[in-house]
């Protein structure tokens, strides 16, 4: 055990024997541009205080990872004003602005004197957290997904915070949890259930959702669960502050004991502690326990795969899931959780029983289907959701309407980019006839809307294809096969080793 908080370098945290366990899952950043003048000087004063930030966030990791029954009671201190200028470096130049109206570009005019303000109110106990900003984006089914917009300093501060927490809890997730984590994405997740149903004994399918998640979270709950790990009581009294300071909409602000703020820069990674503990821990001890057969486990946020060997199995850990969730003030969406037949298997044992194919489930984007390679061999194949891909070309389409009389040049750059994004996503093996639909239907909004400003000439099939050379790329597989990237990233897994029940999760393979 270790304590102390000095002034020196030294003192990094305290920790203390943790209370018993239990009583009984992002918005893209860029970096800003660095300021004009003094450049030398500037970078080297970043390039210095990013290397103060990250050996006291190292030091930080390696204390989680040899104490992980120990407390942290001293963390405040980390949140420095080099850690809080670096948040600030990696919000989104021209990010969303909440209640106050702040922007990015307001808050860097005089960017050192507000930090150092912002630093002495968060160590004062001064720091006050605004409400957040409703705002709502439409959703592929007609629906809108309500997100809750900070305020700046709210998003500074959340975003140091969350990058000293995350040292911690890196330590203690599992394996299989690859939701907003750093080092993992949604292809890495999905690698992983590709690999595991392909190479493990998967019969079965259990494609769980959980219903409205992010606005169900027991906030009582979810401030136990990071007590667990956490001592500081000043850190705790910041996350509440969070909780509590509520939404805006339509001039109302609204205070509630349940959810955190989807959109928020912390709410990924309390969402992540919460189903860690709910969810996660108890999971593993059920595979570890109860399974008769093999089982894997893939979530991404409250969107989760489980594979199973025997159908049994299946349903017994459905209905002891429901269960758990229903403690801990969470439940599964009825309509988005469903157990399936899929697998290797799937397709002869659907047969023999007079069935048809078995049936697909859908993932981070994609439909996952049961299929062949041409030698015959198991496949899983993947295709972008048709849903999805509709709603993503309607939203072309209407912003084509809305640029219609812009110059081609312009035109050409935006689809350019827009299609780009849509291929670094979506160009996995199996998915080029999706690839080649998407653009297709682009070109032909295209076409329209440049025929349709035109009161004389008519766009020809053959300027447009001059034109769709010129400016959009073509369909190209842009992502390994699931096996080769899973192998490069974890090269201890031996597709056919003989081993027992094993994990599969973005550190390999366990035993």
């Amino acid at each position: 055990m270790m304590h102390g908080r000095g002034k020196s370098d030294e003192a990094i945290v305290a920790v203390k024997p943790a209370n018993k366990a239990e009583p009984s899952a992002a918005e893209p950043v860029e970096r800003r541009a660095e300021a004009e003048g003094n450049a030398g000087q500037l970078s080297t004063g970043r390039i210095q205080s990013r290397g103060t930030v990250a050996q006291g966030l190292e030091r930080i990791r390696q204390a989680a990872r040899e104490r992980k029954k120990e407390r942290f009671t001293s963390l405040l201190h980390h949140i420095s004003i080099d850690l809080l200028g670096e948040a600030f470096g990696e919000l989104k130049q021209n990010a969303a602005p909440g209640v106050d109206g702040l922007t990015c570009r307001d808050y860097e005019t005089d960017l050192e004197r507000n930090l150092e303000d912002l630093h002495s109110r968060v160590h004062r106990g001064a720091y006050r957290a605004l409400p957040s900003r409703r705002v709502y984006i439409p959703k592929p089914d007609g629906r809108r997904r309500p997100l809750a917009v900070a305020a700046l300093e709210d998003k500074i501060v959340q975003r140091a915070a969350a990058a000293v927490l995350n040292v911690i809890y890196e330590e203690d997730f599992l394996g299989f949890s690859y939701g907003f984590r750093p080092g993992r994405s949604a292809h890495d997740a999905m690698d992983a259930l590709v690999v595991a149903v392909e190479s493990r004994k998967v019969s079965f399918i259990l494609d769980a959702d959980i219903r409205s998640f992010f606005d169900t979270v027991s906030q009582e709950w979810l401030i136990r669960f990071v007590e667990h790990r956490i001592g500081d009581p000043r850190v705790i009294r910041l996350i509440r502050k969070w909780l509590k300071a509520g939404v805006l909409e339509d001039g109302i602000v609204s205070v509630s004991d349940r959810g955190t703020g989807q959109g928020a820069v912390i709410s990924p990674l309390l969402a992540n502690i919460y189903l860690h503990y709910a969810l996660d821990l108890w999971a593993e001890r059920w595979r570890q326990r109860e399974a008769l057969g093999d089982m894997i486990i893939v979530r991404y946020a409250d969107d989760f795969i489980v594979g199973f060997q025997h159908e049994n199995d299946a349903r017994r850990f459905l209905d002891a899931m429901r269960e758990r969730l229903g403690k801990f003030a969470l439940s599964l969406h009825p309509e988005k959780t469903r157990l399936i037949e899929f697998g290797r298997f799937a397709a002869e044992n659907r047969r023999r029983r007079g069935l048809g194919k078995p049936e697909t489930f859908s993932f981070l984007g994609f439909t996952f289907i049961c299929g062949r390679s041409k030698r015959g061999k198991f496949l899983i194949r993947r295709k972008s959701r048709s849903d999805r891909m509709r709603a993503k070309v309607q939203e072309i389409k209407m912003e084509l309407q809305r640029r219609m009389h812009q110059p081609i040049p312009e035109q050409g750059k935006w689809l350019r980019q827009v299609i780009t994004g849509y291929f670094n996503y979506h160009a996995v093996p199996t998915n080029s006839r999706s690839l080649d639909l998407f653009r297709h239907r682009i070109i032909v909004h295209w076409r329209r809307v440049l025929t349709r400003r035109s009161q004389v000439a008519t766009m020809t099939w053959k300027r447009m294809r001059k034109l769709v050379n010129d400016w959009l790329p073509k369909p190209q597989i842009r992502h390994p096969w699931p096996k080769a990237r899973f192998a490069v990233k974890h090269p201890r897994w031996e597709p056919y080793a003989r081993i027992g029940h094993v994990r599969f999760c973005a550190g390999g393979v366990q035993q």
